[in-house]
């Protein structure tokens, strides 16, 4: 059987850094703004960039406290979060013009949350042509934009609609 090798040289700092215990939205809120792709920032709620996005502009919109059910959450908190995310959708659709969206939350870890302590809603844009043979003949997924081309690029947009 012949192996192909995909070169993908940012996954290096994921494999050998560090496995931090912390939340990874919690720390976000905590640094500054473009060292985590923090997209929109409200009052209750904010967007950011998957680094290990399962498409161009997926982004995880999550509520600033660190609370796992939306039951936990206040009105007020719900209410803004999907505030947040219409606002990230905006963006989305004014940088990348997808043609739809998946939308998905997983709530605990048999649902396949990855960071099950701390609630988020997972935005991904999608384009009739988004699927090739790559995933299929290869295993593999192409993303053909960096995160930090596209975090300027809707950073820019953000600033003007604001």
């Amino acid at each position: 059987m012949k192996i192909d090798t995909l070169w993908a040289p940012w996954r290096i700092r994921y494999i050998q850094g560090k496995k931090n215990k912390t939340c990874i939205f919690c720390a976000a809120l905590r640094q500054k703004e473009d060292r985590n792709y923090v997209v929109i920032k409200n009052k209750y709620s904010f967007s950011m960039l998957n680094i290990f996005p399962y498409n161009n502009g997926h982004v995880m919109v999550s509520p600033n406290r660190h609370k796992s059910r939306l039951e936990n959450l206040s009105r007020t908190e719900v209410l803004d979060l999907f505030k947040t995310l219409a606002q990230t959708k905006k963006l989305l659709d004014k940088v990348l013009k997808p043609e739809g969206y998946n939308l998905g939350i997983n709530i605990n870890e048999v649902a396949g949350a990855g960071i099950k302590s701390h609630l988020h809603i997972h935005l991904v844009p999608r384009w009739k042509a988004d699927t090739n043979f790559m995933p299929v003949c290869a295993d593999t997924k192409v993303i053909s934009q960096s995160l930090q081309e596209l975090y300027i690029k809707l950073k820019n947009a953000k600033s003007k609609l604001d």
